[in-house]
């Protein structure tokens, strides 16, 4: 059988298709199109469905038919050369996106590393690999700074159509980005030995958690927590130590999972009412402020995590109960000394003023005139008395100073 020689056309198309992954006879199909597209622009007047295009696959060569008629025009070789050049790259850019989209539709879900490229108005573009990946708003942590080449890991959360075409959204507040760190920093979660029942967060803020153990023998919460806090810690630098992130065992027993996930409070008393979804929990007075966290988010946290709506009472202690009644007592114990002496007061001067209603019943009207008289006298003497001693020296004063006239003697 003689050995098929090839022009270098065909070496390069098959070459360029092996590379790429796309397939030649796609590529030969689309080169076809595009010379119709072509001999149509240059003869307005020719109806496209009428016309057919010939490629051949070793030589290059093209031809354009009118039927069975060759109307290829002179020189057409040269367009036809052009036009297959440009599709060829066309075709595999396409296919390089697809591809670089089909593989990350396989990776969503999992966390990559990235680097901050480019900042387009409120999203942030990340670089993460073959692709750029774009971080929306509500994808990003409200209290974290974002600057140039800052590396951070990210979390692929879904491919969607955008302007441009299809979009990696990337997310930095998903929960996904918790459960990817810790199957990265944490052997058992990855193997499978530990397994992450449920997980709440508030970005930025505070995390719970929820693991169970599938192989006897393994402490799950001591597994993620790592020898003193390591594995967690590696977690939380991922945040920049701005989210703290509580670990805790899930049960079966819906009393023991509340009174677990509102750790780290502790001797809690918990009522489940199943029919309305209700915790109610009873809290010494001294775990309270645990219980119910910063501005509500501990008890927020878990009644995210468990499902049910958690109610908080502080309980009363002995030592309170024993205040409380004291206090009444003595309370009540005031209350009557203090209305009895206010009675004495009033009683007393009740008494004063019906005394002195009967003395002065007890005089007649002129011995009270004569005694008011008498006050007057009295009063008046002892006010002569006094002028007199006062004006004694001036009227000595006078006496001294009056001179008697001298008679004139008769003649």
């Amino acid at each position: 059988m003689p050995a098929i020689q090839r022009s270098e056309f065909a070496l390069a198309l098959n070459q360029v298709a092996n590379e790429r992954g796309i397939d030649p006879q796609i590529v030969l199909e689309t080169v076809q199109n595009a010379i119709l597209a072509a001999y149509r622009k240059d003869h307005p007047e020719a109806e496209v469905e009428e016309y057919s295009a010939t490629l051949d696959p070793n030589s290059g060569e093209a031809r354009v038919f009118h039927g069975k008629e060759d109307v290829t025009p002179p020189g057409f070789g040269r367009i036809a050369a052009q036009t297959a050049k440009q599709v060829i790259l066309q075709k595999i850019r396409e296919k390089e996106k697809e591809a670089i989209i089909t593989d990350y539709k396989i990776r969503i879900g999992t966390i990559v590393n990235g680097m901050v490229l480019r900042f387009a108005g409120p999203n942030i573009i990340v670089d993460i690999g073959k692709a750029e990946g774009i971080m929306p708003p509500q994808e990003q942590i409200a209290n974290e700074k974002y600057h140039l080449n800052q590396r951070l890991a990210v979390y692929l959360k879904e491919i969607h159509e955008g302007p441009k075409g299809e979009e990696v959204v990337v997310s930095r507040a998903d929960n996904g980005l918790l459960v990817g760190l810790l199957k990265r920093e944490v052997p058992e979660v990855a193997r499978g030995s530990v397994e992450v029942k449920a997980i709440e967060r508030e970005p930025g803020n505070r995390a719970k958690i929820a693991v169970t153990s599938t192989q006897a023998g393994i402490d799950p919460v001591g597994s993620c927590v790592g020898q003193k806090g390591v594995r967690v810690q590696a977690i939380i630098a991922e945040f920049n130590g701005l989210e703290k992130i509580d670990i805790i065992q899930w049960q079966e027993n819906l009393r023991d999972y509340v009174m677990q996930a509102l750790s780290p409070a502790k001797n809690l008393k918990v009522e489940i009412d199943e029919s309305e979804k209700t915790a109610r929990v009873t809290v010494p007075q001294d775990e309270l402020s645990l219980a119910i966290g910063k501005d509500g988010q501990n008890v927020r946290l878990a009644s995210k995590l468990t499902g049910y709506r958690i109610e908080i009472e502080g309980a009363i202690t002995e030592g309170t109960e024993e205040s409380t009644e004291i206090q009444k007592k003595s309370s009540e114990d005031e209350k009557p000394a203090a209305s009895n002496a206010a009675n004495a007061t009033k009683e007393a001067q009740k008494k004063d003023e019906t005394q002195n209603l009967s003395a002065s019943g007890n005089l007649s009207d002129s011995e009270v005139v004569r005694e008011v008289s008498g006050e007057k006298t009295n009063s008046t003497e002892k006010g002569a008395t006094v002028q007199n001693d006062s004006s004694a020296p001036d009227e000595v004063r006078k006496e001294e100073s009056i001179v008697e006239p001298m008679k004139p003697e008769k003649p």
